[in-house]
């Protein structure tokens, strides 16, 4: 896919998505190479990763999920990447597990690139002034930017202004696109793409992390 837009295949990481899917799903990708997973909830991956990354070292972890800040400690000492910054209480409280944990995860902001009120995410025209917050009032660092496109529109238009607002703001990492749409993400600048049915199949329900 890469080589057919005139990508490095090295430009693009592939997040496999198994929120809801337990370990005895999860092992045979670990066991075939995949070492880059996200998780949507905390809890979830806080049952189940620490055993797998005790079997299979060099795993990175990205929430992808929405974040609330009593659980901001966790998230940092869990996960390596945290894609779902959206408000400058989160980042405070981020900036805080950070400090006293001394843990540096990846930072990305999330963009509600289609302002959808019941969706995470900052809107385009306040990306700026969280950004600074960042900057200015903490000692994060941000990487990238994430989004979810809304379900009943095209998604191009989504990318695009994601792949925009990164040139403006000097951002390196592009977190778009997800099994229906993954290709076309790439074709638009992606450098993650978070698949999870086209590897797993049809969500269901997790098994516990004790039947590893």
């Amino acid at each position: 896919m890469c080589r057919d837009v005139g990508r490095s295949e090295n430009s693009v990481e592939l997040v496999c998505v198994s929120k809801n899917f337990g370990a005895e799903d999860i092992l045979p990708l670990l066991a075939a190479g995949q070492k880059v997973f996200g998780e949507n909830r905390v809890q979830e991956a806080k049952e189940k990763w620490p055993q797998l990354r005790a079997l299979y070292p060099g795993i990175t972890l990205h929430l992808i999920g929405p974040l609330q800040s009593n659980k901001a400690a966790e998230a940092v000492a869990l996960f390596d990447v945290i894609e779902t910054i959206d408000r400058p209480k989160i980042a405070a409280a981020i900036d805080a597990a950070m400090r006293e944990s001394g843990k540096t995860p990846q930072l990305y902001v999330q963009v509600n690139t289609g302002e959808e009120p019941q969706k995470a995410g900052v809107a385009p025209r306040e990306l700026g002034a969280l950004l600074s917050f960042c900057r200015e009032r903490t000692l994060l660092e941000i990487d990238g930017l994430m989004c979810i496109p809304p379900v009943d529109q095209l998604a191009s238009p989504h990318f695009a202004l994601l792949n925009q607002l990164a040139r403006e703001f000097q951002l390196k990492e592009l977190s778009m696109g997800m099994s229906d749409d993954f290709e076309l993400a790439i074709q638009m600048g992606a450098t993650k793409v978070r698949v999870g049915s086209a590897i797993f199949g049809d969500r269901r329900m997790k098994i516990s992390p004790t039947t590893i």
